[in-house]
This record gives structure tokens, C-alpha cells and sequence, in this order.
């Protein structure tokens, strides 16, 4: 975050880039970041584990970070400053250059992507779930490790970002280096004292097998009653059988081609017959899919608040006296509302839950109006940069819950061989929402943007209109809010009631 928060101010002001471009690149890393999770998790499920991911990824993010601070150290790899004598002489950042910046960034990419895939799920390892109590603390885990993550943002966007500002930024992206260098060896260091679960495979390939099984058997006809399914696992780890996706329960019809013989011993082809219990772990993970969907929106909106609304704070008064705010650190009053919400998520919203058991446009709107009476040429409005912290707090609190939320829900209602892949499949919604952001953008800006290139994303946003922009998103995320709750009433699966025997008992 010490890198993304304020990275959009050092695209524009010293790589001399256009705004809408620099708010796309600083989208496209964040979403390349995040997308990297999803392989990241095939990773650790398949081949290397939880622990040797975290360890190897976060090496990989280190030197990224060292090489990012090297290249905004070097001047041959950033343009001249721009000529003060003739207005609008800037030369933009050549091929070389940003190569050796987008270099940095991705190797960055690349170690987030495994890093955040694996951490949280390493985490839920260590809490027995057999364990009542140990089950119960697992509930606080999520939100206390957001609250720690949003303590280290919060530093990003105070500390990180006056570096940058005021020192330099190889200073700060150093500090950056460090920090994860340190990281890793607190780390390791709590090598023995750690709890390791066996991978019980690839999850894609088992997914594989139950779609390939099923298509396979899909003529068919389904047994009347699940208790004539093939299911081989023990019966403390078996999962109850669910009416939905029927289609895929034809993957457990035993059929007289199903085994192969290995050796001197008969065994089922997991291509051709899989257990009940496999093919509801496929059944939980599709059911994550429409919460995926409907969630990833709001990243969208988040995305602005590290593109656009640093550029609205670049042109307004940041003065406390003789102080100037740095335009990124308005970050601050966001990771506030995420800290101010996580704990009262943490003391009144999670025990209350366990009882039960049984906006931005209009900050716009004003700040253009400043500036078509401000003379020409005015770089700072005579506007307070305060007027933007009602749009960071509430998408801050937004972001408490939703993330946490979705965290908590994309392990919990996962299998236990596939939770690192469901870790991943949740960190798409946020590399898909930036993504949508840098789509939105490109296509606002081609769409309003006409003969002149201004439009609503002009490259000086004084002459656009952020604020129907804005206005845009709004009405997105309203539409996506009323797809979310149809999506969220039917995410509850529907179970088959449990059939007795002649004797009276319950069959599995």
C-alpha cells in the first residue's frame, strides 16, 4: 500500500503521464496483483504448500520492492523535470524507463499474488476447528488480521507518504524493502512453532474430475436416493449430500467400468466415479461464485480512492498552517473509518451475530464550480482538501465489512483441500473490480471524450466532469447491490433430508 497509495502522483508529476492513463496503471498493477492469487493458491493446494508459498512469494515481493526503489533513485531511469519557462513542456517517460518501472511493479505483482493467497488460510491453520473454543476464536481472526493489515495502511498513507513527498521516494520504497525483509524473518521464526496441514492435491484437478465424471454418466439416470451413491471417505469427514447441481451427483453412480487395477489392487478412476463428498466440495465452491460476482463492484469504486481522488486533493488547499497534507495521505480519514468500523465489528456486530444465532459526486460537483471562477492557470483551488473525507470515510467503513465479510465467507463455506484456491478466487474480486475500474475509464474517456480529449476524464480534471464520473459508479453500484441480495438469498444450500433404514437409523 506504500506503493499503490501514492504511486498515481509520481505517474503524473515525475513520469510526466496523462491522469487517466496513470490511474489505469496504477489499476492494472493493483489488479494483476490480486488475480496472481488465484494462482498463488493453485500453488500451495497443489505443490508447495501454505508455508513454503508465504516464504518464497514474499522474497519475490522484497526484491521487487528493492528494484522499485532503485529504479525512482536513478535519474536515468525517470524524464527531465518539465520546463518552467514554457507552459506544458513536459517530456513523458520513454520506452526504457517505464520498462524498468513496470519491471519492479510486477515482480511486486507476482510476490502479492502468492503472499495474500496463502497468509490468511495459514492463519485459520493454526486454530483447531475440532476445537470449540479454538472454532470460536477463528470467528475474530478475520477481522483482527484486517485490522493489523489496515494498521500497516494506515502507516503507508501517513509515514510512507510524507517520505515520498518531503525525502524522496527511493527513500520511502527502501523503508518498503526493509519492512518486508523484516517480515519475512519474524516469519521464519516461527518455523517450528507452527501448525501444518497435508495438501490433499490440486482442487482444480478435482474439480476437473467431478465435471468430466459427470459428463461422462450424464445418460444416465440418477439413483432415488443418495444413500446408493459412491462415497469412499470416512465417515467423520464425509459431507452431507445437497439437492443442488444435480447433474453432477451422476459423477458418484457406480458403473461397471469405474475401477482400474493398480498393482494386485482394484481402485475407483477418479475420471470416470468420484465420492459424494468430492462432488460437494465442487457443489460449495460453485456456490461461492454469485457472492464472487456481485462483490467485486465495490473494488471498483475503492479503486478511485487511489487514482482520482488523489488527483482531486493535488488541486485543493492542504494547509494546516505552515504544513502542507500530502494529497496521498487523505488516505488517512479511509483507513480510520476501516479501523473506527473493524472494532466495532469486532465488539458490538460479532456477539450480537452470535446471538442471533438460532457521497462522492457532490464533493465534485463543488470543486468544480471553484474552479470554473478560479482565474486560468490556477494550480491549488481555494477549497478545503477537507471537503473530500466524507467519500474516504464512508467507502473506508464499506471496505471493513465487505472484506472481512468476504474473507470470512470464502473460507468458511470452502472445503478444507481448496480453502488457499477459495482465498484466491475472493482476491479476483478485487483485481476484477480495478480491472472494471481501468475499463470504465478507457471507455468513459473514448466515449465523452470527443475531437478536444477532454470529456469527463480530461487530463487536466479541472476541465472534466469527474462528478457524473462518479455519478456513473453510483448508479453501478446500486444495480449491483440489488443483484448481490437476490444472490445472497439463494446462496444458502438447500440439504436433503437424511433417509433411515429399516432399523430406524440415519444413513449418510
Amino acid at each position: 500500500m506504500g506503493i499503490a497509495v501514492n504511486l498515481v502522483t509520481y505517474l503524473g508529476g515525475t513520469m510526466h503521464l496523462p491522469s487517466a492513463e496513470s490511474a489505469n496503471i496504477v489499476t492494472d498493477f493493483m489488479g494483476t496483483s490480486f488475480l496472481l492469487c488465484l494462482f498463488g493458491g493453485f500453488l500451495a493446494d497443489s505443490f508447495l504448500g501454505r508455508y513454503l508459498t508465504i516464504a518464497i512469494f514474499a522474497m519475490i515481493q522484497a526484491l521487487g520492492t528493492c528494484m522499485l526503489s532503485i529504479s525512482t533513485k536513478l535519474p536515468q531511469l525517470r524524464p527531465p523535470p518539465c520546463d518552467s519557462t514554457v507552459t506544458g513542456q513536459c517530456q513523458r517517460a520513454n520506452g526504457f524507463q517505464m520498462g524498468a518501472l513496470y519491471l519492479s511493479l510486477y515482480l511486486i505483482a507476482v510476490g502479492t499474488g502468492g503472499l495474500k493467497s496463502s497468509v490468511s488460510g495459514f492463519g485459520t491453520d493454526q486454530f483447531d476447528e475440532k476445537d470449540e473454543k479454538e472454532r470460536s476464536q477463528m470467528a475474530y481472526f478475520f477481522n483482527r488480521f484486517f485490522f493489523f493489515i489496515s494498521t500497516g495502511t494506515l502507516l503507508a498513507c501517513t509515514v510512507l507518504v510524507y517520505i515520498q513527498d518531503e525525502v524522496g521516494r527511493s527513500w520511502a520504497y527502501g523503508v518498503c524493502c526493509i519492512s518486508m525483509v523484516l517480515a519475512l524473518l519474524v516469519f521464519l521464526s516461527g518455523t517450528r512453532r507452527y501448525r501444518y496441514k497435508k495438501s490433499s492435491g490440486s482442487p482444480i484437478v478435482h474439480i476437473l474430475q467431478v465435471i468430466v465424471a459427470a459428463i461422462r454418466k450424464r445418460k444416465l439416470m440418477l439413483p432415488s436416493s443418495a444413500v446408493f451413491l459412491y462415497d469412499d471417505c470416512p465417515e467423520a469427514s464425509r459431507i452431507r449430500h445437497t439437492d443442488q447441481f444435480r447433474f453432477l451427483d451422476k459423477a458418484a453412480i457406480v458403473a461397471e467400468d469405474d475401477h482400474e487395477v493398480k498393482g494386485e489392487i482394484k481402485q475407483p478412476n477418479p475420471w470416470k466415479m468420484c465420492s459424494v463428498t468430492r462432488i460437494e466440495e465442487v457443489k460449495m465452491m460453485i456456490r461461492l461464485l454469485p457472492i464472487w460476482a456481485t462483490t467485486f463492484m465495490f473494488w471498483t469504486i475503492y479503486a478511485q480512492m487511489i487514482t482520482f481522488s488523489v488527483e482531486q486533493a493535488t488541486t485543493m488547499e492542504r494547509s494546516i498552517g505552515s504544513f502542507q497534507i500530502p494529497a496521498g495521505s487523505l488516505t488517512a480519514f479511509f483507513v480510520a473509518a476501516i479501523l473506527i468500523t473493524c472494532a466495532v465489528y469486532d465488539r458490538v456486530i460479532m456477539p450480537l451475530m452470535k446471538k442471533w444465532k438460532g457521497k462522492q459526486a457532490l464533493a465534485e460537483v463543488k470543486r468544480l464550480s471553484v474552479a470554473r471562477e478560479a482565474p486560468s492557470g490556477t494550480t491549488t483551488l481555494p477549497i478545503s482538501v477537507f471537503t473530500l473525507i466524507p467519500q474516504f470515510l464512508f467507502v473506508g467503513a464499506g471496505e471493513a465489512f465487505i472484506y472481512t465479510g468476504q474473507l470470512d465467507f470464502f473460507i468458511t463455506r470452502s472445503p478444507k483441500g481448496m480453502k488457499t484456491m477459495s482465498t484466491g478466487l475472493f482476491l479476483t474480486t478485487l483485481s476484477l473490480g480495478f480491472f472494471l475500474s481501468s475499463f470504465l475509464v478507457s471507455f468513459v474517456k473514448g466515449v465523452t471524450g470527443g475531437k478536444g480529449g477532454q470529456g469527463w476524464l480530461a487530463d487536466n480534471i479541472n476541465y472534466g466532469r469527474l462528478d457524473c464520473f462518479y455519478g456513473l459508479l453510483a448508479g453501478l453500484s446500486t444495480m449491483n447491490l440489488g443483484a448481490f441480495l437476490v444472490c445472497a438469498g439463494w446462496t444458502k444450500p438447500r440439504v436433503e433430508s437424511p433417509e433411515k433404514d429399516s432399523c430406524g437409523e440415519d444413513k449418510c
